[in-house]
């Protein structure tokens, strides 16, 4: 598919957001003693690491121009 050189970094933004959230959370995970808040963590660990893959796909479709 072809996507225009803005939205294919776009995409690669949200991606280094994304990897930065699953970072923390991950982290914070292991770090409180809360397990609602653990929950909590759990699914955006979950939630993130689905995103990221969709991103990938994404980015591995892109052609360059």
């Amino acid at each position: 598919m072809d996507y225009a050189l803005h939205e294919v970094l776009e995409v690669q933004e949200m991606t280094a957001f994304k990897t930065l959230c699953l970072t923390k959370s991950k982290t914070m995970k292991g770090l409180v003693s809360d397990e609602e808040l653990k929950n909590i963590l759990q699914q955006d660990v979950d939630t993130s690491t689905r995103q990221l893959q969709e991103f990938a796909s994404i980015l591995s479709k892109a052609k360059p121009n």
